[in-house]
């Protein structure tokens, strides 16, 4: 074990490359903490946050074989120092031609199965995989599910909505599971937040929203580095709204 970290929380977090990803990887390495990314993409030179070459995870989430790797490159990057935050963030949501709504009319198979492996196979398969690393740290899962879990939305397919509504129940189940780990598991719920996800014509849903306005990616990891602090020391199987009054 590397003592000379030992000290240093660490924090897993995939889809980082971006929007709430993005945004929490900065708050998180705000407060000191170590951060390893999982993306797509290459790691970016823009990211703002030290060591994040050496700490990031290239990984295609819809595809289980690298999925289990991703496991396997962790602990190495761990090298047997504890895990003390999960967040589940990575997410597809998939459109027609012209970037209309997939509807269960329209869906494929293999598209219901991209989806289904990024947005919810992929959380638990690696909170499982890092189970001992996470109990090692009392550590906390944050799964990021979507306001679209619970209601019919205008823009995000169906599979997206089922896959986010699968994934709170999962957070139950996990919180269930994990707990007598010492490990919480948690669920933030976005709204309409300002990243690249949104699709054309939600100022028309910015009018129905109790605040009058979207979201920024930082209220959102703000949330999300809340339900991963001592601040949130009895909080577990829950699922937050972070939609400025929109479930209401």
């Amino acid at each position: 074990m590397d003592t000379a970290v030992h000290d240093q929380k660490t924090l897993l977090l995939t889809g980082a490359s971006r929007g709430i990803g993005h945004a929490t990887a900065k708050a998180f390495a705000g407060k000191g903490w170590r951060v390893i990314g999982c993306s797509r993409q290459a790691f970016s030179p823009e990211c703002p946050w030290p060591g994040g070459a050496q700490d990031h995870v290239q990984v295609d989430l819809s595809d289980p074989n690298q999925t289990i790797e991703a496991v396997a490159q962790v602990k190495r990057l761990l090298n047997g120092n504890p895990l003390h935050a999960l967040v589940n963030n990575a997410g597809v949501s998939p459109k027609g031609e012209d970037g209309a709504r997939l509807s269960t009319l329209d869906t494929d198979l293999r598209t219901w199965g991209q989806v289904f492996h990024v947005n919810f196979f992929a959380s638990v398969v690696l909170a499982r995989g890092l189970q001992d690393e996470l109990s090692a740290g009392r550590g906390s899962v944050v799964n990021v599910t979507s306001i679209a879990g619970s209601r019919v939305h205008p823009f995000a397919g169906a599979a997206y909505a089922t896959s986010k509504a699968a994934l709170a129940a999962l957070t139950r189940e996990m919180a269930h599971d994990f707990g007598p780990l010492g490990v919480r598991v948690n669920a933030i719920a976005p709204g309409e937040v300002d990243t690249a996800i949104l699709s054309e014509g939600t100022d028309k849903i910015v009018q129905t929203i109790p605040l009058r306005r979207l979201g920024q990616p930082d209220e959102v990891a703000r949330a999300i580095y809340f339900l991963c602090s001592e601040e949130s020391s009895y909080v577990s199987g829950t699922e937050i709204e972070v939609n400025g009054g929109q479930h209401v």
